[in-house]
């Protein structure tokens, strides 16, 4: 506090303070105040206050104008609280100078009321007992700017000489002379330029439906002409891209505009039936209950609709190792499957994200030769690593100084590192181990003490389900996300089209074969388009209303379709709009960073033939920052991006 312009820490001492004021009191008796004065200041409270006395602080003696070379200004009150002084904003002025530095510069008390009079040079003076109150002159900011400065310049030169106790106040005026440190929230805010962010991380979960809101009406968005759905359709299909310019007045009339959603609203998804919605297929067997399904107990029509569904997958896999289609999905009863081209996520390779998985179909994988890493198990396992490590350091370092127990200490954490690195790759190989020993010698001490019959053992089929504890905790869980790449995608392939429990048995979906999605044509496939409907609301804000105006899509949203659309709204809207997006909860996993190498620039160059918008490819080839989450909102204000995820 004593570090504050203003501030007397002489509080503290009441004595000094009451001997101040029988001094005060004999002054003002005895002293004869010239009415000759450029300014007078006294404090609301005091006895008897005189208009052409002024006293430089308070509590302290009058000075005549003999004692003092410029005009008066009232110190402040000790006994005042300082967050109603120093920080008040009534009292101070803030300037900002081309160096975009702050000065707080208390403003001249004059009379009763709280009003400034700034003075020309300090040549105008006031009349004997004559008070100027309540009368503020408004200037520009350069003029105050201007005359503050010249107030201050004179202030730095006043030297009040005090005939008594002035090292009282010795203290408060090296304070004063001492600037303070500016805090960065009292800079000026224009100073501080706002980030912009013009994009957004890409996210690779499917999104079953986003809601897009705006103060702009979606008008150009709905009820398109015949025309402009068949240019839309004609523009998808043969990979073209229209350019839209940056700011229109009314989107309504843009052609361009209009072709280029509908444009945006196309996917292809192999099977497609018209009476079945085959997306999401996770937890959906109500959607399929009490619809038509010919196909559950015809063997014969299960085996055609696999046979085209595995035509259709490798048609996929055939454009994808071209580069000619970027990524596809597919989505079973039980996991999702996420294939990328190589140059996509920050990969150089071709990549595959399967999850959820479990125990059983890890082994099937690995029965087939298909290798793979558990990435999120393996994250955690070198997080638990460095854990461990970093407590093991500080050990090492404190007990190298204690002798031979120390290094003792250190080697047996050095063997036991040893024997922790022998194991697999797998986080549960060193309990392995622990339960191999057991069964060459778990129950040998039983034998040792001759009780080996009278306790009952437990089976084989216990202790084997003991072992794979760990493993069979992951199933169906995120961090049982599968990771497999380079050639065993080919194998991996292969394996779904043989994998007997990849179609249900018995259910809603018994018998129907995974759903394919992708954002460009394959073999077998159909052109779907998301479906859109824009609504104009009145929302309630505070006590008036607002229109607000909302966009609606609902389907499998693709990662490309919602960058596509999200491009179009920014004109469109004129960089204003906010998004609520509703992702499918099992898919949220398939952002996880798991790329070794970076993408060169070559491998970047070679998807431009994927049929997608040079940017939705620029940011697809960003690798995922969400982690195991995704895009939850997005929001746009003055074309700068911000979301939460």
């Amino acid at each position: 506090m004593s570090q504050q312009p203003g501030y007397s820490p002489s509080f503290k001492r009441p004595a000094e303070i009451m001997r101040l004021r029988r001094k005060r009191t004999q002054g003002e008796s005895q002293g004869s105040c010239s009415s000759q004065r450029g300014a007078a200041a006294f404090v609301p409270g005091d006895s008897d206050p005189s208009p052409g006395c002024v006293r430089p602080f308070s509590p302290g003696p009058l000075l005549t104008l003999q004692n003092r070379s410029g005009g008066g200004v009232k110190r402040r009150n000790p006994f005042a609280s300082i967050e109603n002084t120093c920080n008040s904003a009534k009292k101070r002025l803030i300037i900002y100078n081309d160096d975009e530095k702050e000065e707080d510069t208390e403003s001249v008390v004059l009379g009763v009321a709280e009003t400034t009079t700034i003075m020309d040079g300090g040549t105008s003076k006031m009349a004997d007992g004559e008070l100027s109150t309540n009368k503020v002159l408004l200037l520009s900011d350069s003029l105050v700017e201007t005359q503050l400065q010249g107030m201050q310049h004179t202030f730095s030169k006043k030297r009040l000489d005090f005939s008594e106790d002035d090292s009282l106040f010795d203290e408060e005026e090296e304070a004063e002379k001492i600037p303070l440190p500016k805090s960065p929230s009292s800079r000026s805010q224009a100073s501080i330029a706002p980030p912009v962010c013009v994009g957004y991380p890409a996210d690779w979960s499917l999104k079953t439906r986003v809601l897009f809101t705006s103060p702009l009406a979606f008008s150009w968005a709905e009820k398109p002409k015949a025309q402009e759905e068949a240019a839309g359709l004609a523009q998808h299909c043969r990979a073209q891209h229209s350019a839209i310019p940056h700011s229109m007045q009314e989107p309504r009339s843009c052609s361009e505009l209009r072709c280029a959603f509908q444009q945006s609203l196309v996917y292809w998804q192999h099977p497609s039936l018209p009476w079945l919605s085959l997306f999401p297929r996770i937890n959906a067997e109500r959607s399929f209950s009490g619809k038509s399904t010919p196909w559950a107990q015809d063997p014969v029509l299960q085996q055609s609709l696999m046979s085209e569904w595995s035509a259709s997958l490798s048609s996929l896999y055939s454009l994808l190792k071209a580069r000619l289609c970027p990524y596809f999905y597919l989505c079973s009863y039980q996991f999702t499957v996420l294939f990328r081209a190589a140059g996509l996520s920050g990969a150089d390779s071709i990549t595959a994200l399967l999850s959820p998985t479990t125990r059983g179909l890890r082994e099937a994988m690995r029965a087939e030769g298909i290798e793979f890493t558990l990435p999120l198990v393996e994250e955690h396992k070198k997080s638990k690593e460095r854990h461990h490590n970093t407590p093991k350091d500080n050990t090492e370092s404190s007990e190298s100084r204690s002798g031979d127990r120390g290094q003792k200490v250190v080697i047996d954490g050095e063997k036991s590192e040893q024997r922790g690195a022998e194991g697999g790759d797998c986080h549960n190989n060193d309990v392995d181990d622990d339960d191999d020993e057991d069964d060459d010698g778990g129950f040998s001490w039983l034998m040792e003490m001759g009780v080996q019959d009278k306790i009952k053992k437990p089976d084989s089929l216990s202790i084997q389900l003991r072992k794979d504890r760990h493993a069979v905790s992951l199933d169906h869980l995120p961090d049982s996300v599968v990771r497999v790449e380079g050639p065993h995608t080919f194998t991996l392939i292969n394996f779904l089209i043989n994998c007997k429990s990849l179609v249900a048995v018995s259910g809603s979906q018994a018998g129907l074969p995974p759903t394919l999605l992708a954002p460009n044509a394959f073999k077998g496939a159909s052109m779907m388009t998301l479906k859109a409907r824009s609504v104009n609301v009145k929302t309630q804000v505070r006590s008036t209303f607002q229109d607000v105006c909302s966009l609606e899509l609902t389907g499998p949203i693709l990662p490309s379709s919602l960058h596509a659309v999200t491009r179009l709204l920014r004109p469109a809207q004129r960089g204003g709009f906010s998004a609520a997006l509703y992702t499918h909860a099992p898919t949220a996993v398939l952002n996880t960073h798991t790329a070794r190498d970076s993408v060169g620039e070559a491998e970047g160059a070679e998807l431009a033939s994927c049929g997608l918008h040079p940017t939705s490819v620029q940011q697809l080839q960003q690798p995922p920052t969400l982690g195991k989450t995704s895009l939850r909102q997005l929001h746009m204000s003055n074309y700068n991006y911000t979301w939460l995820s």
